[in-house]
């Protein structure tokens, strides 16, 4: 029988409560198909501030390093607000991503046919469904580039560097031609080349990936831009975008909300092997915390991501996926509620796609 080794990095406000359904949606699978699951535990955020003074200690990083991969909720709140970037919750993140060499971030937005009447597309633009997955390169770029403040004509200013290298670009779009070989077959690439030297470099580098390892993916180019335009004007013309660290950071988030609930959307960083970090999209939510009023489901689908792309366990990923589309007819938590379901609390969620796997 498979085991696995799975580090549980709770975070703050609703992480704890939406990772304790994930595992309980996790260790029902596990019965089903067959497998075992053992836990670790760490702290990462706020969480790990409070206990020891940094966002990320050196045990978390230890801890997920020796795992089959990593669970996490969520990090951050207006406590911490007041810390030094560098000390903040969000440089945990920054840098757990770059300990474990996190470098492409798969982002799907998909609408569920129950919750269509949640996007705030119009039906005919969204169509019969909707399903694109965003890649987004997460260890190179401006969020990891030089930068600093300096005195200029008399005056303070601030600079941040985007640079990427050829092997940081192949890489990502290695792993974005890949996904669109098992998915529609279409890859976009999204850059703003008619400025951006680096995005010259990216465009060259992914056409020439494309021409000489891919040449059965149908491969576009759009700038970053006229992307944004065309996510909320026609959406179904995309099947897989790659692009870089920050306009990743931005496309994806508008194109989650596509989808009409950031509380649905999940997620997966992965390195050169099979590990992973995989977590919801959405904030910790501080100010529900603790109330049954958070929606577990994003953090669930993460766990049937982890299932796919680090467990290779795609059939438990599957019923997972299966069961939570069909919760959906019946059952919603208060962030996607309409009129005629019955309103569940976080709790009350996972024990219903328990029930369904």
């Amino acid at each position: 029988m498979k085991s696995y080794q799975i580090v549980l990095l709770k975070g703050d406000g609703i992480g704890p409560e939406i990772v304790t359904q994930a595992v309980k949606v996790l260790n029902r699978a596990a019965d089903r198909f067959g497998f075992t699951v053992s836990y670790d535990e760490a702290l990462l955020g706020g969480c790990a501030i409070d206990a020891t003074e940094v966002p990320l200690p050196p045990e978390t990083i230890e801890k997920c390093k020796a795992a089959d991969s990593t669970l996490l909720g969520a990090v951050g709140g207006p406590k911490w607000d007041t810390v030094p970037g560098n000390l903040r919750p969000e440089a945990g993140l920054l840098g757990i991503r770059g300990a474990l060499g996190l470098f492409a971030n798969l982002r799907p937005a998909r609408i569920f046919e129950q919750l269509r009447e949640a996007s705030p597309l119009k039906a005919e633009i969204i169509g019969d469904d909707l399903d694109i997955m965003v890649v987004r390169e997460l260890t190179g770029g401006i969020y990891f580039g030089e930068r600093g403040r300096k005195t200029v004509n008399g005056f303070e200013a601030a600079y941040d560097t985007e640079m990427y290298s050829v092997p940081e670009i192949e890489r990502i779009a290695r792993v974005a031609f890949r996904m669109a070989q098992k998915r529609g077959g279409r890859l976009c690439s999204v850059d703003k080349a008619n400025v951006l030297e680096s995005s010259r470099l990216w465009r060259a580098t992914v056409e020439r990936i494309g021409k000489e390892e891919y040449p059965d993916i149908e491969l576009s180019n759009l700038y970053v831009d006229n992307c944004a335009m065309q996510l909320v004007r026609n959406p179904k013309q995309f099947d897989v975008i790659v692009t870089s660290n920050i306009f990743g950071d931005i496309l994806s988030d508008e194109a989650s909300m596509i989808s009409g609930s950031i509380g649905m959307l999940a997620s997966a960083s992965l390195s050169e092997g099979k590990s992973g970090l995989y977590e919801p999209i959405h904030g910790s939510a501080p100010d529900i915390a603790g109330t049954g009023k958070a929606n577990p489901l994003a953090t669930i689908l993460s766990a049937a991501m982890m299932l796919r792309y680090s467990l290779d366990e795609p059939q438990a990923a599957q019923a997972i996926e299966d069961a939570v589309s069909e919760v959906l007819k019946t059952a919603r938590t208060p962030d996607i509620y309409m009129e005629g379901m019955r309103q569940v609390t976080c709790e009350e969620m996972g024990d219903l796609v328990c029930g369904l796997l």
